[in-house]
């Protein structure tokens, strides 16, 4: 579905010092809807700066956005259809011949940037000579990095220019890589994007009244001279950092950096045909493809997800959780944070629930100390959580969630107890990584209030839960599960209660992979570094130590008990790492890491193969696809738009790789392997 279009349109105001043209970017949508540039726009704009010039005698030039929105960029719905380098390089012409026109008007010209500023949003603003800023604005940023592309429309010359490469580097490398990372309006004052910051009720008239005194010669405005002379080291530093992002899977934050470092010796004319260049070249990559893919599921499909029943969710007012250890207190925390309601963490033993609830205090102070809450907030925030060793405390909650001991009977158990504590018609949830819920729930009096609520750790970063629906569970249950995840701003997929549901099955099967790489004689690192060639956010085994060994262990064994030691073999090397209480295959030293001698000598070799990397990637990546083909066909999620999504937001990988099905057919591993591909393109 096309994307409204953004008209530009004009309006002018006879001043005291002159007449000014106020130029409004409008898409005749709300907030909602953000303004975008497509072609058309881009011919609105040209038509707009045609009867500026008409007027003749304009003193001025503001240039704005709709309510709560100034521009996002680029129509990214156009991209999938540009298949060539001469269809990429023709877009960033267009864009900088018709901005360009701003900034070669002949009077003053203002961007008041009244709310989300992203991409070509934020570089059209740097045609103009100043800029304004309202102080509730809360993303600006350059995420093109992100989506497999570089600011092509002028911002990495026009913000080198401006900022110098230092800034310039944040804005558009650093900030795009970390998650893509956005910045709030006082931060853009702080660089120096604006030259004003006004507070949001009065915003456009003090910004007017700022190009009227610079009109007038009344304002004037001083910007520090920028230091180029750095800009190796500076870039050097950020290669490092770019590889340690995406591994040289990648090829977008490369050119961003030669964009940036010739930014600081070419003219502008020269900065603005490299980037031309570099939209040729990267608009077409199975990259960018990827990475406009992955947008799309996150922004759009992931706001509709599958399988949410027409029933009216229950509202949740308390919410009780079963255990306080590390991840019942990340619940708990998350719970009282998102939702701002009382809960109860229970623990057999009050020393237990002592350090729990300090847990969670703790975590309310990290985030006073960075500035993201007050003392006072903290305070009321860390005086919702209650411990108790007594299910008592349960009777009023409407949603319970157990966080205990993966063991099936342990998890029957507090289920019991807590169904005889709490209100017939409050939900029972489990966090289980990978046993049955329907099992879990067989014994009960009220089954059909059971849901499955799995979280990925650490919680507060991981947006993925996947709801997993027992055979009996109501509609009722269903909905109220994707209600509070959505409340919680996790993004809820509905998955069928399989063994280890869908993500940690993907995992797992990768991993029993790499295990029996290294039983043929793979190194360790080896394996490692080949993987981390594709663009993974992390190595396979550099994840083991934050998922931990005894619950990955506990995974494959679930695994291989439900499909069969030849599919999910339990390797026996890693079964006593586990067992002598590894707790990880590396020992960090400072920055870097060795593998841990212990493990290398308890670990019995098969063989002393040597695996080139393609071998390594070549196992891996078969694997991957027969198991997400057997995963598909057991329905254990909706399509393969379900795996993209869950191996996004639950594994963090990154836009580039568009999830897993999309990746292994953009790789052509899935003809190869299964004579089909997951998607008709």
């Amino acid at each position: 579905m096309a994307e409204p279009v953004t008209r530009f349109y004009n309006r002018f105001y006879d001043s005291p010092v002159g007449k000014i043209a106020i130029v409004t970017m409008d898409n005749g949508h709300d907030y909602k809807k953000p303004n975008t540039f497509s072609e058309v726009a881009l011919q609105s704009l040209n038509e707009a700066l045609d009867q500026i010039l008409a007027v003749g005698d304009v003193k001025g030039m503001m240039l704005t956005g709709k309510p709560y929105i100034f521009a996002a960029g680029a129509d990214l719905t156009e991209v999938p259809f540009i298949t060539t380098f001469e269809q990429g390089y023709r877009i960033g012409k267009f864009g900088h011949t018709v901005m360009k026109r701003i900034r070669d008007l002949p009077f003053p010209t203002l961007a008041a940037i009244n709310g989300v500023a992203l991409g070509g949003g934020l570089e059209i603003t740097l045609y103009c000579r100043y800029r304004t800023v309202a102080r509730s604005v809360q993303a600006i940023g350059f995420p093109e990095c992100f989506l497999g592309l570089i600011p092509g429309w002028g911002g990495c010359t026009l913000a080198t220019k401006l900022l110098g490469p230092d800034k310039s580097l944040e804005l558009i490398v650093f900030n795009a890589l970390n998650q893509n990372r956005m910045i709030g309006g006082a931060k853009a004052y702080e660089m120096g994007l604006a030259d004003r910051i006004f507070d949001g009720a009065e915003f456009l008239d003090e910004s007017l009244r700022f190009l009227l005194g610079i009109v007038s010669g009344n304002a004037l405005v001083e910007r520090p001279a920028v230091e180029m002379a750095n800009v190796k080291e500076l870039v050097g530093k950020a290669r490092e950092f770019v590889e340690s992002k995406v591994h040289g899977a990648a090829p977008a934050p490369y050119r961003a950096l030669e964009l940036i470092e010739g930014a600081c010796r070419w003219d502008v004319e020269r900065g603005f045909e490299e980037e031309n260049k570099a939209l040729g070249d990267l608009i077409k990559s199975k990259q960018c493809k990827a990475s406009i893919y992955s947008f799309d599921l996150v922004n759009r499909y992931a706001k509709k997800p599958a399988g949410i029943p027409e029933a009216e969710p229950k509202p949740v007012n308390k919410v009780g959780i079963i255990g306080a250890g590390l991840m019942a207190s990340q619940l708990a925390q998350l719970f009282i944070y998102r939702l701002g309601v009382p809960v109860v963490m229970k623990d057999v033993k009050q020393e237990l629930v002592d350090k729990g609830c300090a847990h969670v205090r703790n975590e309310f102070r990290k985030m006073v100390e960075k500035g993201r809450l007050s003392d006072g907030k903290a305070s009321y925030l860390s005086g919702l959580l209650k411990g108790t060793p007594d299910y008592a405390d349960f009777a009023d909650c409407d949603f319970v969630i157990e966080a205990v001991f993966e063991q099936m009977e342990i998890k029957k158990q507090v289920f019991a107890e807590a169904e005889a504590a709490i209100r017939p018609d409050a939900i029972l949830a489990s966090n289980t990584s990978s046993l049955s819920v329907t099992r879990m729930a067989s014994d009960l009096k009220h089954p059909e209030r059971v849901i499955g609520f799995h979280f990925f750790n650490p919680v507060a970063v991981l947006p993925l839960v996947e709801i997993i629906k027992t055979q009996k569970s109501d509609e009722v249950t269903l909905a109220t599960a994707f209600d509070l995840a959505k409340k919680l701003r996790k993004t809820g997929i509905l998955v069928k209660d399989s063994p280890a549901f869908l993500v940690n099955r993907i995992l797992t099967r990768m991993l029993v992979d790499c295990l029996a790489l290294v039983d043929e004689g793979a190194g360790f690192r080896h394996v490692d570094d080949a993987l981390l060639a594709l663009g993974l956010p992390m190595a396979p085994f550099e994840l083991l130590s934050l998922v931990g060994l005894p619950v990955a262990l506990h995974v494959m064994e679930t695994l291989s008990r439900a499909f069969g030691a030849e599919r999910f073999p339990v390797n026996e090397n890693f079964k006593r790492v586990v067992a002598a209480k590894k707790g990880g295959i590396y020992i960090r030293e400072g920055k870097s890491s060795r593998v841990d001698p212990e493990v290398e000598q308890m670990w019995v070799k098969a063989g002393e193969k040597k695996f080139y990397p393609e071998e390594i990637r070549e196992r891996v990546l078969y694997g991957l696809a027969r198991e997400t083909d057997l995963i598909l066909n057991e329905k254990v999620v909706g399509g393969s738009k379900d795996v993209d999504l869950a191996m996004i937001l639950g594994a963090g990988w990154p836009f580039f790789m568009g999830g897993l099905t999309m990746y292994l057919d953009l790789e052509g591993i899935t003809p190869k392997v299964l004579q089909k591909v997951f998607f008709s393109f």
